[in-house]
């Protein structure tokens, strides 16, 4: 095969544009008189104006509606796993979490361990109603290990739908008004790890959340403007210059069209294999973000990863609990990427099929 460049196509943490990392260059490590950012006190007036910069960026992305608030805090999704019931639960009332893989279930465990959360088939379209006292409905919009999203959000009536979009954050429009909270683990399309984005209605808000500490509380978290603790504040420089690039290349709209194709490219390689490569997930479930899938023969996997490790495309082994492949196309990875892939697919197929 002819050589070709090398692609990342972690699940996380993912590839940063090369853009982004060259104005970060210039900016996270530059010296200024009291210091640089990571050498200034949080409440300094640049650190406050990085943050509020950083947000109106992203809502003017998102065209985010009054209604919402941006939270930029430490950690990764798994911490909103437990924060989001210890600012939702109050009482009795129960949360209602889909089953729709890996990362759902463990929402819903840590969840069950501060209240009662029901876990729920996905649903087969008779449109089972939730409990009437429903606290809220979690969705994992876009399982990474199992290489499944959801194509359209069910009917919750009047309960707040709540998601982890860690894996689709960004990687097209996405109608915020449509949802009580949204989180976001920074590492696939924000920037590194070490940061989450907390997009939150100003209602739920004012839920008790009487057992949340004080780092982890929604409402103290918007009221001092995420600093409660010490917010990472290279993690939101790295987001901001995301957001920005974001712009430059045309929106959520643009990259949403992009990342279509390079999906395309990859599920072309597999449905047009004649049986040698076989998708994980059929139909209108499939994620154009992380394309999961299996060789017909099991045992030649090992051989394909290799080969592809060889040819510069690397980390293409599937999550430890689910195996097989799996392609993470986020924004950072070009067309060119996702042809490469495929295009060793086919000569792969060819040569042991």
């Amino acid at each position: 095969m002819a050589e070709r460049g090398a692609y990342n196509f972690a699940a996380g943490p993912a590839a940063i544009p090369a853009p982004v990392l060259a104005r970060a260059r210039e900016q996270l490590f530059a010296g200024g008189k009291g210091g640089g950012l990571l050498e200034r006190p949080f409440s300094h007036p640049d650190t406050r104006a990085l943050i509020a910069g950083a947000r109106r960026t992203l809502a003017r992305l998102l065209d985010l509606p009054d209604s919402h608030r941006i939270l930029f805090l430490a950690g990764g999704a798994s911490h909103q796993f437990a924060a989001v019931p210890l600012n939702l639960l109050e009482g009795t009332e129960p949360a209602v979490y889909y089953d729709s893989g890996y990362w759902a279930r463990r929402a819903h465990g840590e969840a069950a361990r501060f209240g009662t959360a029901l876990l729920r088939a996905l649903p087969d379209g008779r449109g089972e109603p939730l409990p009437d006292d429903t606290a809220y409905c979690h969705l994992t919009l876009n399982e990474t290990a199992d290489g499944r999203a959801w194509p359209s959000l069910p009917d919750c009536g009047t309960v707040p739908r709540v998601a982890d979009a860690t894996s689709c954050f960004l990687a097209g429009p996405l109608d915020c008004a449509r949802f009580g909270l949204l989180y976001a683990s920074a590492q696939k399309n924000i920037g590194p790890p070490g940061l989450c984005v907390v997009i939150v209605r100003e209602d739920l808000l004012a839920r008790p959340a009487s057992r949340a500490p004080a780092t982890w509380s929604y409402r103290r978290q918007a009221e001092q403007d995420s600093c409660v603790n010490t917010p990472p504040l290279a993690e939101i420089l790295l987001a901001s210059l995301v957001f920005e690039w974001i712009g430059e290349e045309g929106g959520l709209a643009a990259l949403a069209e992009r990342n279509r194709r390079k999906a395309a490219l990859l599920y072309a390689a597999i449905d047009d294999s004649a049986g040698f490569y076989r998708a994980v997930v059929d139909g209108a479930w499939r994620s154009i973000t992380n394309v999961c899938f299996r060789l017909a023969d099991p045992a030649r996997e090992a051989d394909f990863l290799a080969a592809a490790e060889a040819a510069g495309l690397h980390h293409l082994r599937g999550h430890a609990q689910v195996g097989g492949m799996r392609a993470s196309l986020y924004n950072a990875m070009p067309e060119a990427g996702a042809r490469a892939l495929a295009d060793f697919m086919d000569d792969f197929r060819r040569r042991h099929g």
